[in-house]
C-alpha cells in the first residue's frame, strides 16, 4: 500500500524501515515514543531482523547506533529535547568522528511544554555539532526528509538531525510511500583513525568537519524544500519547519501579500537568503522554538529590519498558531469566541488503584512524626505526588536527579533526606547516584518506586524489571537494608514500619516498593484473555 494514514511520528519510522535500516535506538519520551513503537510492531522487524528493543537511556542509544553506523548498516536514533541533553557526550563527539553507514536522529521538540521540563531548542545542538539539521513542515516532509537524511548522511559523513516539534509528530496525515531500500551489507569501517579520538586525530578530524561547511551550506541551496512565495507587497516571511504551515494559513486566510522563504534545511542557504533580503525590506521570522536562526540572520546582516521572537512581534515562549503570525503581520483576529465555563478544569491525577498512591499514603504518615518534611521526587507519574491529595513530592528536576539532591541535602544536614524514583527512572540514570551515596555514606533513603514499565509513556519494557535488589547489593548497599514492601492499602502498617526504620538509618538505606501498574496488569489481563480464546 502505497498511502497511508499516518501520525508523524509514524511517517518517520515508516521511512526509516523503507529506508533500509537495520537498528533503532531509543528511550520512551513524549513526543518522540510513537516512532520506535510504530517500528516494534512492524512485521518487518521480525523479516529483516531489525534491532527495535528500547535502551536503558539516550546516550547508551547513541553509541549503539554510532557502534551500528560503524558497523556500515543504517541506524536510527529517537528520543525528545531534554534526552538529547543525556546524549550529548556522545552526539557532540559524533561529528568529529563522522558516520559510516548512514546515522539519523530524531529529536522530538515540546514547545509549550505540554509534557516536558523545559522548551529547549534542539536545532541549538546540531549549530553546536555542525551537522545537517532537517526540519520537516508536515507529515509528507517528515517521511521523505528522513529518507533523505540516511542518503545525506553517507553523503556528508555525518550523522543528521530531524527535527520535529510536537504538533507535528502528533498530529496524522496521509503520506505517500516510496519504494523500499534494501538493507545495507555488513562493512565495518577500516578508518581507524577516524574513531579514535586521541587529541592528534581529533584536531585533524575537527578541521575536517570545518571544511565539509561549505558543502553543507551548498546542499542546503539545493534542497528540494526549500522554496520562494513571490508577492507584490514589501513584507516577507522567512519560514521555517512547520512554522511554514501557520504563515500559510494566515496569509490564505486574510489574503496577505507577503511573501515567503520556506527553508526546511541547517546550515542556512546563504545565497536564497540574501536575495531574499534585498527583495523585501520588512521580514518576519517564523520559527517554533527559540529565536535560533533570528539570531543568526541578524548577524549576517547587521541592521536589516527582521522581526520575530527577539524584538516581541512573536511570543518568545510556547508555540506558535496561524492567529500569531496573522497579528504579527498586522492583522486584526479579534478575541474569538470564549468558551463557556461548562467543564470545571481538573488537574491531572494518578490512576484509582495506583501503587505510587498507596506509597505516598504510607509515606506521608511516617513524615509526620518528622517537624520537617523534604522528599526528592524524580521524572515519572509518581511525580503527581506534588499535587492533591498526597502533596509529598517537593522536588521534580531532571531524570535521576532525586537521589543527587537528596544527597547533597544530606550534605547539607537535612535528616530525614528522602528520595523516590522509578524503576525505569533509576536504571536510566540513578544508580551512579545511588554509588555516590554508598562511596560518602551519605544518610538517604532511596525509595524505587518499581511498578513494572515505563508508564508514563505507556508502558514500555523498563530495563531493570526483576533486578533493583541485585542491581542496589552491587552497587554496594549493604544487604539487610535494601527492603522490600508491597504498596497495597492492606499492607499499609507493615509498610510505615519499613519506611519508619530506615528513615533513621544513617546511612544508605533503599526500600523498593514493587506492585505492577495498573494501566499495564489491565492489559495484561486483557492480552491473556485473547490468547487463552485464541486456543480453545
Amino acid at each position: 500500500m502505497n498511502k497511508q494514514l499516518l501520525l508523524g511520528a509514524e511517517a518517520i519510522a515508516q521511512s526509516a524501515l523503507d529506508a533500509g535500516i537495520s537498528g533503532v535506538y531509543a528511550y520512551p519520551g513524549t513526543p518522540s515514543t510513537e516512532i520506535t513503537e510504530f517500528i516494534q510492531r512492524s512485521a518487518r522487524v521480525e523479516q529483516l531482523a531489525v534491532r527495535a528493543a528500547w535502551s536503558t537511556n539516550e546516550k547508551t542509544a547513541f553509541e549503539a547506533a554510532l557502534g551500528m553506523s560503524y558497523a556500515g548498516k543504517r541506524s536510527l536514533v529517537c528520543m525528545k529535547h531534554v534526552g538529547l541533553n543525556v546524549a550529548a557526550d556522545a552526539f557532540m563527539n559524533a561529528s568529529i568522528t563522522g558516520v559510516h553507514g548512514g546515522l539519523v536522529v530524531v529529536v522530538a521538540d515540546d514547545p509549550s511544554m505540554h509534557s516536558s521540563q523545559n522548551e529547549q531548542d534542539s536545532r541549538v545542538y546540531g549549530k553546536f555539532a555542525m551537522i545537517p539539521v532537517l526540519e520537516p513542515a508536515n507529515q509528507q516532509e517528515a517521511y521523505e526528509m528522513t529518507r533523505q537524511g540516511f542518503a545525506l548522511s553517507e553523503e556528508t559523513g555525518l550523522p543528521v538531525m530531524l527535527r520535529v516539534p510536537t504538533r507535528l509528530s502528533h498530529s496524522r496525515a496521509p503520506i505517500v510511500r516510496s519504494d523500499r531500500e534494501e538493507q545495507n551489507k555488513l562493512q565495518p569501517s577500516r578508518e581507524k583513525g577516524k574513531w579514535i579520538l586521541l587529541p592528534a586525530n581529533a584536531r585533524r578530524n575537527y578541521q575536517q568537519l570545518l571544511d565539509k561547511q561549505a558543502k553543507l551550506v551548498a546542499l542546503s541551496e539545493a534542497s528540494p524544500y526549500t522554496r520562494v512565495i513571490e508577492a507584490k507587497g514589501k513584507k516577507g516571511v522567512i519560514a521555517f519547519g512547520i512554522a511554514y504551515n501557520y504563515v500559510m494559513e494566515a496569509i490564505t486566510t486574510f489574503d496577505l501579500p507577503v511573501a515567503v522563504l520556506k527553508i526546511a534545511q541547517y546550515p542556512l542557504p546563504e545565497k536564497l537568503i540574501t536575495a531574499f533580503t534585498e527583495q523585501y525590506p520588512d521580514i518576519m521570522i517564523a520559527e517554533e522554538g527559540y529565536p535560533v536562526y533570528e539570531e543568526l540572520l541578524k548577524g549576517y546582516f547587521g541592521n536589516k529590519q527582521f522581526r520575530g521572537r527577539l524584538d516581541g512581534a512573536l511570543p518568545r515562549t510556547g508555540e506558535l498558531s496561524p492567529n500569531l503570525l496573522a497579528e504579527a503581520l498586522g492583522m486584526d483576529t479579534g478575541n474569538g469566541r470564549e468558551i463557556p465555563g461548562i467543564v470545571k478544569g481538573r488537574p491531572p491525577m494518578l490512576c484509582k488503584g495506583c501503587s505510587h498512591s498507596d506509597l505516598f499514603d504510607a509515606l506521608n504518615k511516617v513524615m509526620e512524626t518528622y517537624p520537617e518534611r523534604h522528599v526528592f521526587g524524580d521524572i515519572g507519574c509518581y511525580t503527581l505526588g506534588a499535587l492533591p491529595p498526597h502533596n509529598i513530592i517537593d522536588t521534580c528536576v531532571d531524570m535521576g536527579a532525586a537521589i543527587t539532591m537528596a544527597k547533597g541535602a544530606a550534605d547539607a544536614g537535612i535528616r530525614p533526606a528522602v528520595c523516590v524514583i522509578g524503576d525505569s527512572t533509576f536504571t536510566h540514570s540513578g544508580i551512579t547516584g545511588l554509588l555516590d551515596a554508598v562511596n560518602d555514606r551519605s544518610p538517604i533513603t532511596v525509595i524505587i518506586s518499581d511498578n513494572g514499565t515505563t508508564a508514563m509513556t505507556g508502558g514500555q519494557d523498563s530495563a531493570g524489571t526483576g533486578r533493583f535488589h541485585d542491581i542496589c547489593k552491587g552497587v554496594g548497599v549493604e544487604e539487610e537494608h535494601i527492603r522490600s514492601i508491597i504498596p497495597l492499602r492492606k499492607n499499609f502498617d507493615e509498610n510505615v514500619a519499613v519506611l519508619k526504620e530506615e528513615l533513621e538509618h544513617e546511612g544508605v538505606s533503599v526500600i523498593i516498593a514493587q506492585r505492577e501498574c495498573v494501566q499495564t496488569a489491565k492489559k495484561n489481563r486483557k492480552r491473556e484473555k485473547r490468547q487463552k480464546e485464541a486456543m480453545q
